[in-house]
């Protein structure tokens, strides 16, 4: 049996695949070997696996993941993945970025775009990433991620700069104070998922307060097309493809950045678990 895992900074997406050819679908949270050592990863996976899933029948792992651009990286879940899929003859490592332009993009080139709890972009031979532009990751730059969002919202949320419905709503959900902000953020374990999980509050929200969330969500998009997008040699050239949950749950926001930057659209989609799956079959 084939497993196939697209692995985000919160949440990976397992694709199995048994001997007829019959897929099932589940989920573990993400690891990202920045953050997530092999044994916080090799617990994590022993604890939420699915209890019927029998890992001796396990043959492949083809597992991407966020962070897994470097060797020592790609080591770490590799290590974490022999330990637990004992069986495997073949485990493979790829970066996330990868796996999204497979997906989006198949064998064909392009340029293609992750916008979840992170941000990253790539041209694509259709083969593999022939150009990156470093996002810099939460601390400085992943512009138009859900967590370059969900700093925004703290910081209005803390600066009181928030209309007063929407603080009102906003503590109401988290009953956070500036203080436990401050404890997440410097002293608690994953803060990049901390800040990105706020992005759903804008989305919830976004029906009554219309102005505010396509404010913020506006400047999120616009950051990234002008710290990464547009550095791309001859981008107007390129489709913008993407994947992630917060290019798709803004589509219409990220589409109107796309048309002032005068890029055309392609494919924007939640997962890409599927169509990679697809690819791994199409291309064994």
């Amino acid at each position: 049996m084939i497993l196939i895992a697209d692995g985000g900074s919160t949440k990976t997406t397992w694709c199995l695949i048994n001997e007829t050819g019959e897929k099932s679908i589940f989920n573990t949270e993400g690891y990202n070997p920045y953050f997530s050592g092999k044994d916080y990863i090799i617990d994590s996976l022993q604890g939420t696996l699915p209890k019927d899933l029998d890992l001796t029948k396990i043959t492949e792992v083809h597992y991407y993941g966020a962070g897994c651009s470097t060797d020592i990286n790609k080591k770490i879940v590799a290590d974490a993945m022999q330990f637990v899929f004992k069986s495997a003859t073949v485990v493979s490592i790829g970066h996330d970025l990868l796996a999204s332009c497979r997906a989006l993009l198949g064998k064909d080139a392009g340029f293609a775009a992750i916008l979840g709890t992170g941000t990253n972009t790539c041209l694509y031979d259709g083969d593999d990433i022939t150009l990156n532009i470093d996002s810099l990751g939460y601390f400085l730059g992943d512009e138009g991620s859900g967590c370059f969002i969900g700093k925004r919202i703290l910081s209005d949320y803390m600066k009181d700069y928030m209309p007063p419905a929407v603080r009102e709503k906003f503590f109401k959900t988290y009953g956070l104070t500036n203080d436990d902000i401050y404890d997440h953020i410097y002293y608690k374990p994953l803060p990049n998922r901390f800040c990105a999980s706020f992005s759903k509050f804008l989305f919830d929200i976004q029906a009554e307060h219309k102005d505010y969330v396509h404010g913020i969500v506006h400047y999120a998009f616009t950051a990234f097309f002008e710290n990464l997008v547009i550095h791309y040699p001859n981008y107007k050239s390129h489709k913008l493809n993407c994947i992630g949950s917060v290019g798709f749950s803004f589509k219409d926001v990220l589409c109107e950045v796309a048309n002032q930057y005068e890029m055309e659209v392609g494919k924007i989609i939640r997962s890409p678990i599927d169509d990679l799956v697809s690819f791994h079959l199409n291309h064994k």
